[in-house]
């Protein structure tokens, strides 16, 4: 059988899965909303709803596994509430320690660095409401593992919320000029 693999811009305001059966979420915006994926599709990994950028699906559940172990690097961009410090940056680096199902958890180290000027991205979604009384600044941050929240969990962890969250990058695979909502096959996925 060939697995197909596809990448998204996940728009802010969705759910990283296809469709719910919990009548909770029947307000919710789904990816299947974006696209007819085939039949046996899962989001490889996920993005928080009022997260947005790179979200890689496949058919391949051997592969998403693999991908979700393998410590492949993801990038993305954050807005953070204030004027991140070197301080801040530097315990970002080396690990912080955030809550994880329950547990104190320290993340691995880390890449990330102050960006001088706004990233060239799409435009912040009109639901998503920045405070502009304060001064923000924006960073590149690299992990190679992916808990639950984990980026907003670690600028928090050094006083400097985020505020806007946008993955650009998984491993090789980037966003480059994609829209929210834009869907664009992958024909080998991280080969």
């Amino acid at each position: 059988m060939k697995h197909l693999h596809f990448k998204i811009y996940k728009p802010y305001g969705m759910l990283s899965q296809l469709s719910s059966n919990d009548l909770n979420q029947r307000n919710k915006r789904f990816l299947s909303d974006l696209y007819d994926f085939p039949e046996g599709t899962m989001p490889v990994g996920r993005l928080d709803e009022k997260s947005e950028g790179l979200l890689l699906l496949t058919t391949d559940g051997k592969l998403s596994d693999t991908i979700n172990r393998s410590g492949i690097e993801k990038g993305y961009y954050a807005l953070l509430d204030g004027e991140i410090t070197a301080t801040a940056l530097a315990t970002l680096a080396k690990g912080v320690e955030i809550g994880f199902e329950g547990q104190r958890y320290t993340t691995k180290s880390c890449k990330v660095s102050r960006l001088t000027k706004a990233p060239e991205i799409p435009e912040q979604d009109i639901k998503l409401r920045l405070r502009n009384h304060r001064p923000a600044s924006w960073i590149e941050i690299t992990i190679t593992e992916g808990k639950f929240r984990q980026v907003r969990k670690m600028t928090a962890a050094v006083g400097f919320p985020t505020l806007r969250l946008i993955r650009f990058r998984i491993g090789n695979i980037g966003i480059a000029k994609m829209i929210p909502g834009e869907v664009q096959p992958v024909p080998g996925l991280l080969d």
